[in-house]
């Protein structure tokens, strides 16, 4: 069976992308300023998601994904925070991991409890992309190992 992909379906597939990204970078900004999630979630809207900044295009988001996305972390982040911390080793805590790490997992781990409709495979895929913006291999490696662990948990 081969699978083809409409251009609808790149199109989907980009502005989820696009939202992911989004998505670790107002989780970062969250971090770093305590900025409240409306007041964040506006800022995204009207000013970086599918904007040009310093002449660098970003794609359209799939607004309501980002939304889901942030919101669905913010609301459940002790959860999503002590899943990821049973999964570092001996000696980590989350707080040794940097911001833009910490937003990359806690999106991730999100994604895999609340978004049944996304793939394990896509969604691990999908934030080692958003990891590469980032990071290095070896990172993406981490990235890989904790998400496919929390992926085996929550699941199975």
């Amino acid at each position: 069976m081969t699978s083809k992909t409409t251009p609808r379906t790149r199109a989907r597939s980009t502005a989820r992308a696009a939202a992911r990204l989004g998505a670790v970078q107002a989780l970062y900004q969250q971090e770093m300023e305590a900025t409240p999630l409306r007041q964040l979630l506006v800022e995204f809207h009207n000013h970086r998601l599918g904007a040009t900044i310093e002449d660098v295009e970003y794609a359209d988001a799939d607004v309501d994904f980002f939304d889901d996305l942030v919101s669905g972390v913010d609301a459940r982040r002790e959860e999503i925070d002590a899943i990821i911390a049973a999964k570092l080793s001996a000696g980590w805590s989350l707080e040794r991991l940097d911001k833009p790490m910490r937003g990359i997992l806690r999106a991730g781990t999100y994604e895999l409890l609340a978004r049944a409709d996304v793939p394990t495979g896509a969604v691990i895929s999908e934030y080692l992309d958003v990891a590469d913006a980032f990071y290095d291999k070896r990172e993406k490696g981490f990235v890989n190992g904790l998400l496919d662990a929390v992926a085996k948990d929550v699941r199975g």
